[in-house]
């Protein structure tokens, strides 16, 4: 059998950090058991943030009314894009799994990050309007989030003052990872290590590295399916008046973005779950 290959997206500038030590331990648990692992160390790599006509080698189609989303996905066809664009989507294309290490900054990524996010992910490579969600480019492909917060567990709770974390990660793991059809995996959240004592951030890795050992076998999160939904202009992409009717019974919404005006599934995006959005 050809040997697997898992991709970390890094973006912690210090290598003395606790997300470089998350890092770090996925790469010896994934090496043990026999994996390839390739990382792309953001800072270290200096990686372009910034999306702009830079990304594509000649001229572009329309300089005077320039869309960055069109000019790149014609430039992925003809095989124009920049060089560094090109290296991730080629690492992108030979992982099974991709791991996103990094510190929550303003309830998301780091600026370096959305730069990856922003560039890598060019329209035709990573999505089309044909393909997407459950239909999408990467379906056969795993992914997920490691990242830690400067705030407690308590703080991201439905009560809590930052509100609860399952809607936090909605744009980033059903916006994101889940359109471009990966199989979500629960995310590794790390909350508040800043300020934990010394055995609590060692017991958080220690369970990070136990979790690894059988992390592919894990069930992916629950999304709503596309076929779900009327998928035309004229019925508006929205939700078929047959599943409305099946859901009306049922006290969740279908997820935490398809909540449906209902409370919200438990743990939609924090543990895998059934079909109907509840965790398990």
């Amino acid at each position: 059998m050809a040997q697997k290959t898992v991709l970390i997206v890094y973006a912690h500038q210090s290598g003395g950090s606790f997300n470089s030590a998350a890092k770090n331990i996925a790469v010896e648990a994934f090496t043990l058991q026999g994996y390839k692992v390739i990382v792309s160390d953001l800072y270290a790599m200096n990686f372009k943030a910034t999306a702009t006509m830079e990304d594509i080698a000649g001229d572009v189609k329309k300089p005077e009314e320039f869309k960055y989303g069109d000019e790149t996905m014609h430039a992925w066809m003809d095989g124009r894009l920049s060089d560094d664009i090109i290296a991730e989507q080629r690492k992108l294309e030979e992982a099974e799994l991709v791991i996103f290490q990094f510190p929550m900054y303003w309830f998301s990524v780091p600026a370096i990050l959305k730069g990856w996010i922003d560039r890598v992910l060019t329209q035709g490579f990573a999505f089309s309007l044909q393909n997407m969600y459950d239909n999408g480019k990467f379906k056969d492909k795993k992914a997920m989030l490691s990242f830690s917060t400067g705030a407690m567990e308590k703080m991201f709770l439905p009560d809590g003052l930052h509100g609860d974390m399952n809607v936090t990660l909605w744009p980033l793991q059903n916006g994101v990872l889940h359109f471009c059809g990966f199989q979500v995996l629960a995310p590794q959240v790390f909350y508040c290590p800043a300020h934990c004592p010394l055995e609590v951030r060692t017991a958080s890795l220690e369970g990070w590295r136990t979790r690894l050992v059988t992390l592919l076998d894990e069930q992916p999160l629950t999304f709503a399916s596309c076929g779900m939904f009327d998928l035309s202009f004229s019925g508006g992409f929205k939700l078929r008046p047959e599943v409305w009717e099946e859901q009306s019974a049922c006290p969740h919404g279908l997820s935490t973005g398809h909540h449906l005006g209902k409370p919200l599934p438990p743990n939609n995006q924090l543990k895998a779950g059934d079909s109907k959005g509840d965790a398990v």
